[in-house]
């Protein structure tokens, strides 16, 4: 690990640099979504029950805060449980319209999807979190991650990056030594993995959030790099994906594709699937967010055989920028039946020890930090980026919830070959502007 002093050197910078970051892609669990809050007696002894529903990375850290707040607090019972990120962007956003969600949920910084902060607060259905000592604490950059109207309306732990998942015995097994610092030795890589015999890059395109994290990787080195007003310039109607380095990046996916760097059937691979593959060393590498490198190790016999690196999204290593921000967060039902006993949760999420916890569970780098404050060593090879080439995901700045499902769609259609690179971006735009 690297000494932690002078990793908050660069996490000060990556504070600085970082704007909000939107929807970073979870898994599919079974749950159940009852949204009654009820109250229940235990021992004789009345007990507030608060239903939470959340999305599966959020299921490690919070299974142990919850056990930790009602060994504090026994008189709540917290009953979470985890479904799908297509769910709760449709039946959960339909709940809390129709006033019988559940207290607590899972809610996605900034703009850009239909359960993301910005959406949801406008319409009324978040409580306000300003008053809670943790929400003073949030850095400048951040904030319009976390607030709109100048007030807060999600819990977040931290900050992730998105990059490659990769197998260091399958990449020594191929001859690769070290993580590639351009797309030319990117390409490269992969073609000595297929040689080797392993799908260079598994892909679980099944899994509509999967598909946009290629494109996410590589935008910042085709569109940011050069041109780091490029959101500014397209709300106002200056710039678009289709007269941009997206298309630049769309191309080097289908290239990808065509070189035959992906596992059979993309669009048939499911996101487990994709995590069994990299972790069993039947692909070299998945580009995947930061906060979901815990699920890859846990389906590793040894988790150590597991990191990331940056991909490389230029043949300049100086031009290559990478995604980077705010980790999926949870938010209070402002219609819920038990909204002051829900923030309580939430402010007991907040205790500088508590997410470092979460934090460490997701291998994101801390909200704020203290002397216990720790960075997962894969995500130390980012920190160099952060400091002036790194930029929220891209749907942070998204103006509605309607480009990123249809981003998930023409990336399926684009490796079916059932849409071209004009088509897709065409679609997105007409998107953007409704």
């Amino acid at each position: 690990m690297t000494d932690l002093r002078a990793a908050r050197v660069s996490r000060a910078h990556f504070l600085r640099m970082m704007g909000g970051l939107a929807a970073a892609a979870v898994a599919t669990t079974a749950c159940s979504t009852r949204p009654q809050t009820t109250a229940t007696t235990d021992g004789g002894k009345a007990v507030t029950e608060l239903k939470f529903v959340g999305v599966a990375d959020q299921k490690t850290p919070m299974d142990s805060l919850v056990a930790a707040y009602q060994q504090a607090k026994p008189s709540v019972r917290v009953n979470a449980s985890y479904a799908p990120t297509d769910q709760v962007q449709t039946s959960l956003r339909t709940q809390l319209g129709a006033g019988n969600a559940p207290d607590l949920h899972v809610v996605y910084p900034g703009n850009g999807s239909a359960m993301s902060m910005n959406q949801i607060a406008e319409a009324g259905l978040l409580a306000d979190l300003s008053g809670q000592a943790w929400a003073a604490t949030i850095p400048t950059g951040f904030k319009p991650a976390f607030q709109s109207g100048g007030k807060t309306y999600i819990y977040s732990a931290g900050s992730s990056v998105i990059g490659a998942v990769y197998n260091k015995k399958v990449f020594e097994k191929a001859g690769v030594q070290e993580p590639p610092k351009t797309w030319s030795e990117f390409l490269e890589v992969c073609g000595k993995l297929k040689k080797a015999g392993v799908a260079p890059i598994a892909l679980g395109a099944q899994t509509p959030w999967v598909t946009q994290l290629i494109t996410y990787a590589l935008v910042p080195s085709t569109v940011y790099a050069k041109d780091p007003t490029f959101d500014d310039k397209q709300l106002a109607g200056q710039a678009s994906f289709a007269d941009s380095g997206w298309r630049q990046a769309m191309e080097m996916y289908l290239e990808l594709q065509k070189r035959g760097f992906f596992n059979d059937n993309p669009n048939g691979t499911t996101f487990e699937q994709q995590i069994s593959m990299v972790a069993t060393g039947k692909a070299g590498m998945a580009i995947q967010v930061s906060a979901v490198l815990p699920d890859f190790r846990k389906a590793a016999s040894s988790p150590d055989d597991l990191s990331m690196f940056p991909v490389p999204g230029a043949d300049d290593e100086a031009s290559v920028w990478i995604p980077a921000g705010v980790v999926v967060g949870l938010g209070v039902n402002a219609k819920g039946k038990n909204v002051e006993e829900a923030k309580a949760f939430v402010d007991f999420l907040g205790k500088q020890e508590n997410i470092n916890a979460y934090a460490k569970a997701i291998s994101a780098i801390p909200l704020t930090q203290d002397a216990d404050s720790t960075i997962d060593p894969a995500v130390q090879s980012f920190l160099p980026f952060t400091k002036d080439r790194a930029v929220p995901f891209m749907d942070q700045r998204w103006p509605n919830a309607e480009i990123q499902p249809v981003h998930f769609a023409v990336v399926q259609e684009l490796l079916a070959g059932k849409a071209t690179i004009d088509e897709a971006l065409k679609k997105m735009d007409e998107a953007y502007r409704k």
